[in-house]
């Protein structure tokens, strides 16, 4: 009899255990979960122990007073009732950089981690596992190890289309935080606007973020006719870098070249190869205007802007673009052949490469790594390139990290096996403006199907883009963005054995009333 009864204690436990697992709604999902059935209450009693994670603790304390409207105090010492932030760096060879262990029992929770940003990482598992019950708070008696599979887990906002502004930005770096995504990738220049104040060339702010119209559709030959424009000052870009340094989001800014020019070359005529007046176009797509990279004044005005980009962004790297470059005016202008055949570089993709070469080695000698799509390794992607634009024998740079968009996947195993970094953003599984389910998105794997297990190692993660053209608004934005995002924060961070699709959708619900809350309006 003692024997059946210890049985059906057992299997009841089981059963509970398995009950609570299957409540554990943390999006991305954790490494390893396991259910104590001990559960915590959380009230103003609570105390806050911060250790050496004073800004994480701060932070905490500022999102449990305005979710739940819990004012937590500082403790110094152990309390009865508590929240211990734990940092012990012996711990990173077990939990990396950003891993993070979480202990909750009927005392208290304690999380540990090597980084503050594992903490923080932590208390954004912490947050998806309050319960609320009228004014009662509880956490769930739970044991979580985690620690993320990629190191780069971008969101890119392309605001050169279409100008945002400081709130809308801000309140996207909230979700990215609570999804742990750790890059924040800004799309700043562009052929339709120019949005970062250089203060050493004022005009680009003053007419290059500035056009009268814009096209509502590809090909379309209707427009909107409202003018359009923006820009953030140095000092709202300073706040914006401060707010996502709080978040542990390092914010990579993108100022293309040589390509996507032609707002800059509206405010500065001379830094194209014709040095015609031109205005900020209002139709989307790829315009002919590149910056005539054979002028040393163009390469001087260039370095200026990076100069004062790189004493703004903390960022160890600096994303140059290269995408999409029309050759038809280097191989028009007499004086960009004459510079080619001087300097034995045998196609229009030479004259890229060595142009961006060049922009690397003054980032290096700046601390700093360049980054660019991947038509900077001079491959052929487009139909208006032919073959003669791209054969060539420059090579690119080796401390390049390569941005995959658009071609076959071969070109990655090309691109890491020639030792190269790639940040996987294949464009028909992670462009937010393409309009496809949220479970091809959440199927997406940075690795392609093949690749050889000793260059996973050169695929830093991924990132997902948020494209401006035909995204006037913060509300057409976030119906594209969200839920997505949420399954690209997985994508990042979640091991693909531990990956459920009908446990994620689950625990979305989490984020749906979250979002209804604060009135962003999401999507399917």
């Amino acid at each position: 009899m003692h024997t059946i009864k210890q049985k059906l204690a057992a299997l009841t436990a089981l059963l509970c255990a398995a009950t609570q697992l299957y409540a554990v709604n943390i999006i991305p999902r954790p490494s390893e979960i396991k259910t104590t059935g001990a559960n915590f209450s959380l009230t103003d009693q609570t105390a806050i122990i911060a250790g050496k994670s004073a800004t994480e603790a701060g932070f905490l304390q500022q999102t449990l007073a305005a979710e739940y409207g819990l004012h937590l105090s500082a403790a110094s010492k152990a309390a009865s009732n508590y929240i211990r932030l734990d940092l012990q760096p012996q711990l990173s060879p077990d939990l990396g950089q950003e891993g993070y262990t979480l202990h909750a029992d009927n005392n208290g929770v304690i999380i540990t981690a090597a980084t503050n940003a594992g903490v923080f990482y932590g208390i954004q598992s912490l947050r998806q596992i309050i319960s609320t019950n009228g004014n009662a708070y509880t956490i769930l008696g739970i044991d979580i190890k985690d620690k993320p599979r990629f190191g780069w887990r971008a969101f890119m906002l392309d605001e050169a289309r279409h100008f945002k502004g400081v709130a809308t930005v801000k309140q996207l770096l909230d979700e990215m935080a609570l999804l742990k995504m750790n890059t924040f990738h800004w799309h700043l220049t562009d052929d339709q606007g120019w949005r970062i104040e250089i203060k050493k060339y004022p005009l680009l702010t003053k007419i290059g973020s500035h056009r009268d119209s814009s096209q509502t559709a590809f090909g379309s030959k209707v427009y909107r006719l409202v003018p359009h424009g923006g820009y953030y000052t140095q000092d709202q870009i300073k706040d914006i870098i401060q707010y996502a340094t709080e978040r542990h989001i390092n914010i990579v800014p993108e100022i293309e070249m040589p390509g996507h020019a032609s707002a800059a070359i509206a405010a500065y005529p001379w830094l194209g190869t014709r040095h015609e007046q031109i205005a900020v176009p209002a139709q989307f797509g790829v315009h002919y205007n590149v910056f005539n990279v054979t002028d040393p004044k163009v390469i001087g005005f260039l370095q200026d802007v990076l100069q004062e980009v790189m004493a703004l962004f903390p960022s160890k790297v600096i994303h140059i673009g290269g995408d999409e470059v029309k050759y038809d005016q280097w191989k028009a202008d007499s004086t960009v052949v004459k510079y080619m055949r001087e300097h034995h570089l045998s196609s229009p993709a030479d004259l890229q490469i060595s142009f961006t070469n060049s922009i690397s080695n003054y980032l290096a000698a700046n601390n700093r790594r360049m980054m660019g799509w991947n038509e900077i390794m001079g491959v052929k992607l487009h139909e208006y390139n032919d073959a003669n634009d791209i054969a060539g024998t420059e090579k690119l740079a080796p401390q390049t990290i390569v941005h995959f968009w658009k071609g076959e996947l071969s070109l990655i195993r090309d691109a890491v096996s020639k030792g190269y970094d790639v940040v996987n953003s294949y464009h028909s599984y992670t462009y937010l403006d393409y309009d496809f389910k949220l479970d091809k998105a959440y199927g997406f794997d940075p690795i392609p199907a093949g690749l050889e297990p000793q260059y996973h190692s050169k695929i830093l993660g991924f990132g997902c883009q948020m494209w401006g053209e035909f995204i006037p608004d913060a509300q057409s934005m976030n119906v594209r963005v969200y839920p997505r995002l949420a399954a690209y924060a997985e994508v990042g961070w979640t091991m693909p054995a531990n990956k459920n699709f009908s446990e994620f959708q689950q625990a979305l619900g989490f984020f749906y009333s979250r979002w209804k809350n604060a009135g962003i309006n999401y999507g399917q």
